[in-house]
């Protein structure tokens, strides 16, 4: 018996009029307004460019967005597409329909629908458009309303928004080179009407192109910074520029001294980000001064990355008390050896978070089964822990298969990333002397004692260093 749910009359109806451009392009002036999501979103997915430059040219919302709609291969031509054909000045054609549209937002977000809901049906708003930007359209057009018909106001261009997210890294930078030059283009032909926001900034190497590029860019509207191999001079003169950074990403950060006046105004810098919540470093030596970098920093963080970063002893002895790491969601500190016997700081820190910590990764931190077993009671009171990983670590069996037992009590713990025991290689973490069968061996022992336990719900797998 066939299952399929069968067609609605609305299925049917836009693969009509998908099936016919002309006849879907013609239709665009009859049609109720509800049909223009759902046809919209097909039109999308099948790549009918034509039938979506006319949709958004005539759009009847104040703002659309691309939210769930995958943007894959072909489907980034439909982006420049949308861009091109955005209007700033009314068509004077009492025949047809004007757009509304007054947001375009090419980002893709699982959180985010094509269209808001109406909040107020006199002056119709955007959930996403900007407000930090004096050039957002919130502020433009305080002196003018959104929906308003005056002919004095429609004559002129509409306050219009593009909301993008830009990333100029390796494998793709030149196709975002040519994109965001397109955006850029439309920004100064628009005569000052059209808002260029920039959420989400990817920079791979800060660059004599980037560095113009930038200048272009409202900093001001950033949500997420990420940049890729720098100075640290030329990354603190990127946040002076902005306002109100949620997510600050940088990676192999280069400074001459820890002690100097470059660390000193980056560190000033980060003070005034009070609606910072995940910071990530990685291969940025902060040994020893990392009290420096967090003391300041707001006490909401929940994401919190340092891989790479050589810490030392003191900095995880500063990090178990600071109240900036009491309340993480996630927290990353691969790849900073710890070989030290006394574990107190980090068992510390795993208490003050073992309410609320859901993400843990400490790969390649060479801890030994004497520090390890220490950190066990620990482990096992973090509750919310959904995903543990702690590969490339020198342990035993005895201690993995005593870590399980604790472990499996933690009903939200479903993905363990655990480490090759030492006895499975002739020489630890030596490829070529890795002895199959006797990892085999290991493998099959963890999912016995994991069934016994009634956790066949949790995954424990491991991959050679």
């Amino acid at each position: 018996m066939d299952n399929k749910k069968p067609n609605t009359l609305l299925d049917l109806a836009i693969h009509h009029l998908l099936s016919n451009e002309s006849a879907a392009i013609h239709a665009l002036e009859e049609i109720p307004r509800e049909l223009f999501v759902p046809l919209l979103s097909a039109a999308f997915k099948g790549v009918h460019k034509n039938i979506v430059t006319a949709m958004v040219k005539v759009w009847p919302f104040t703002c659309l967005h691309i939210g769930t709609l995958s943007v894959q291969g072909p489907h980034r031509e439909l982006l420049t597409t949308m861009v091109k054909c955005l209007q700033f000045t009314p068509v004077e054609n009492s025949c047809s329909r004007n757009t509304k549209l007054r947001v375009l937002d090419l980002r893709e977000d699982s959180d985010c629908k094509i269209i808001c809901p109406t909040i107020n049906t006199k002056s119709p708003a955007c959930l996403f458009s900007c407000a930090h930007s004096e050039h957002a359209i919130l502020k433009m057009g305080a002196q003018q309303s959104f929906a308003s018909s005056e002919p004095e106001v429609q004559a002129h261009n509409q306050d219009t928004e593009i909301i993008v997210n830009v990333s100029l890294r390796s494998g793709n930078i030149l196709r975002e080179r040519e994109y965001l030059a397109l955006l850029l283009n439309k920004v100064e032909q628009s005569s000052g009407s059209l808002h260029l926001c920039c959420r989400d900034l990817e920079i791979e190497k800060l660059g004599a192109y980037n560095k113009n590029t930038l200048k272009r860019l409202d900093l001001k509207c950033l949500d997420n910074l990420s940049v890729f191999k720098g100075s640290l001079s030329e990354i603190t003169h990127l946040l002076a520029q902005v306002v109100h950074l949620r997510r600050l990403c940088l990676s192999k950060v280069t400074c001459s001294s820890l002690n100097g006046k470059v660390f000193q105004n980056f560190v000033s810098h980060l003070r005034f980000m009070d609606h910072l919540n995940e910071l990530n470093f990685d291969s940025f030596d902060l040994r020893d001064h990392l009290e420096t970098v967090l003391r300041d920093l707001p006490t909401s963080l929940d994401f919190l990355h340092l891989t790479f970063c050589e810490l030392s002893y003191n900095d995880f002895k500063f990090l178990a008390d600071c109240p900036q790491a009491n309340h993480l969601k996630l927290l990353n500190i691969s790849y900073n050896p710890m070989c030290w016997e006394d574990c107190e700081p980090f068992y510390n820190l795993l208490h003050y978070v073992s309410g609320t910590l859901q993400h843990l990764e400490f790969n390649h931190c060479l801890l030994t089964d004497s520090v390890f077993s220490g950190l066990i009671p620990a482990l096992s009171h973090c509750s919310q822990l959904r995903v543990l990983n702690f590969f490339s670590n020198p342990l035993s069996m005895s201690i993995l298969m005593r870590l399980l037992e604790h472990l499996t009590p933690l009903m939200e713990l479903k993905h363990v990333i655990y480490p090759i025991p030492v006895h499975c290689y002739g020489r630890w973490q030596i490829q070529d002397s890795l002895d199959r069968e006797k990892l085999a061996n290991v493998q099959a022992q963890l999912k016995r004692m994991l069934q016994e336990a009634g956790r066949n719900d949790m995954t424990w797998i491991t991959y050679p260093g």
